[in-house]
């Protein structure tokens, strides 16, 4: 992958960066240079995500667990930037949503975000400041069937952007959010039909489906440098999906 934005000399923790978007930002911010740390609850794949660079290290840690994953952070030394992308994927009709899978979505797409941002205010150089950037959705901004609590998760993310720019600015913290249209990542085309995917082409303006660099290019200028007087924005990047609505 051709890389365009310089993170050389930045440490950035990625969550859920073992497969989808969260691997591809990682391999791509270690060919901008970067020093990556991918935290994944899911051990095989950071397995073979090490083996894409010798910049990123991996660890094993489920982001709902404070302590957990305060204490992997801890082990890190400096970090400059944190990417909140962890979050379990699933569409379900309202009425089927029970304990265990609210619960779960919540803590992992809500609590695993608060944790990433209390990481990097412990662990960041206070003299440079620092970048948070969390991924939300197109999904949170249009009614889609069978998405509410996904909705709700990524809808916090757009809040929890917006307010944290303004409270860590004088910091020196910029924070953004990033919100991918439809790109087939193993997580949702698990739960997402190929039809489903040439439907929504032949619907978003740029007629094509998202790819994995269009999603990684723009996390990188977000958070290198070149974005250094942006914070607060959510950077839509789906085609013109939510334009044409």
């Amino acid at each position: 992958m051709a890389t365009t934005f310089d993170l050389s000399g930045k440490s950035i923790l990625i969550t859920g960066a073992g497969r989808g978007l969260g691997r591809a930002l990682a391999i791509g911010a270690a060919q901008s240079g970067a020093r990556v740390t991918a935290f994944d609850v899911d051990a095989p794949s950071l397995v073979e995500l090490r083996k894409a660079s010798d910049a990123i290290t991996t660890q094993v840690v489920d982001v709902v667990d404070r302590g957990a994953f305060m204490d992997a952070a801890a082990r890190l030394g400096r970090i400059d930037a944190v990417v909140n992308n962890a979050m379990l994927i699933r569409y379900d009709a309202i009425e089927a949503v029970d304990d265990a899978i609210l619960d779960r979505m919540l803590a992992i797409g809500i609590k695993g975000a608060v944790w990433g941002v209390q990481a990097l205010l412990r662990h960041m150089d206070p003299e440079v400041g620092g970048v948070i950037l969390n991924l939300a959705s197109p999904v949170a901004e249009r009614g889609f069937p069978n998405t509410a609590v996904y909705s709700m998760v990524k809808g916090a993310m757009g809040t929890f952007t917006r307010t944290l720019a303004a409270e860590l600015g004088p910091r020196k913290v910029r924070v953004n959010a990033l919100a991918p249209g439809s790109i087939p990542t193993p997580g949702a085309v698990a739960i997402t039909p190929q039809a489903e995917y040439e439907r929504r082409a032949v619907n978003i303006p740029l007629r094509r489906i998202g790819r994995d660099e269009d999603a990684t290019y723009a996390s990188l200028f977000l958070l290198s440098d070149a974005a250094s007087f942006i914070s607060g924005d959510i950077l839509h990047v789906d085609g013109g999906f939510l334009a044409s609505a």
